[in-house]
């Protein structure tokens, strides 16, 4: 998961031994609230004092480290949303900088919904799991099933993929839809995989006639993969923030997207589909 040469190797050091791990799975160890500079031995080249000490600073919402030598494997963060030229965006690419350097792949989840406190665990132990399962299958054989796409009994008792995010936002629609809270039962979603940049998941459900609830995330995760498609995951997890929004559906009323508004939008990002790099995928565009 990080790269093993021995340069980039010797910036990190291990978490502290008398630190307590607030995760084991699959020989590693999670770590709660550390920050970029206590991961690393020092200054990388190439990185100046003030970037240095903008991105070691910066907060960490779970570092994973190996189980055996406590070096840190990745490490992950969910920001709210910032718009370009901020000083929250400045922060993010210092700390992206700062990360790749020292060769510390770091997962950025950026949603108005998802938080790290809440939903940080859930999220590195999927990504574990999904890990895992990559490494003991053989693609080259042909017959082996993607983690996302295992089929299995779901929550409400249906079967369908049981490795999906949202699969619980998606049975809560359903309830919703039945009790006469929703105007639609079905979450439609979309993703995108920018170039050199991070994917992007739109995942919505019609609260009523023309009036869609929206959740948008954006997932960065250079350096890292866990043999799930950045695309599919960030969509996954908007349809999971949608889920955290579904509970509370008179505080979401106001926030409500006019479903045209919603179409405009989309062909918007259809019609610049060339600029992705491989990944365009969306699902029922707000079907009437």
């Amino acid at each position: 998961m990080t790269n093993t040469g021995s340069v980039t190797a010797s910036w990190l050091r291990p978490v502290p031994s008398g630190a307590t791990p607030c995760l084991t799975r699959h020989g590693h160890v999670g770590y709660a609230g550390r920050r970029l500079g206590e991961l690393v031995q020092g200054r990388p080249p190439g990185v100046t004092g003030n970037q240095w000490s903008t991105a070691g600073r910066a907060p960490l919402d779970l570092v994973v480290g190996a189980a055996d030598t406590g070096l840190p494997r990745f490490a992950v963060r969910f920001t709210a949303p910032a718009s370009d030229g901020s000083p929250a965006r400045r922060e993010e690419r210092l700390t992206d900088a700062v990360s790749a350097a020292v060769g510390l792949p770091l997962l950025r989840v950026e949603s108005p919904t998802l938080r790290g406190a809440d939903h940080v665990r859930r999220f590195v132990e999927y990504v574990l799991d999904a890990r895992a399962y990559a490494e003991g299958t053989d693609p080259d054989a042909g017959d082996a099933v993607g983690f996302r796409d295992i089929i299995g009994r779901l929550p409400d008792g249906r079967r369908g993929p049981v490795n999906d995010l949202g699969a619980l936002a998606r049975v809560e629609a359903v309830e919703a839809y039945v009790a006469g809270r929703l105007a639609d039962p079905i979450v439609r979603g979309l993703h995108v995989r920018w170039t050199g940049g991070p994917a992007e998941g739109w995942c919505w459900v019609e609260v009523r006639p023309g009036g869609c609830l929206l959740e948008r995330v954006r997932l960065t995760s250079r350096g890292f993969s866990c043999g799930v498609d950045p695309g599919r995951l960030a969509e996954d997890l908007a349809a999971m923030a949608l889920g955290e929004r579904l509970r509370d559906l008179d505080a979401a009323g106001a926030s409500l997207v006019d479903r045209e508004e919603l179409r405009g939008r989309v062909r918007a990002l259809a019609a610049r589909r060339d600029s992705f790099d491989g990944g365009f995928a969306f699902d029922h565009l707000c079907a009437d």
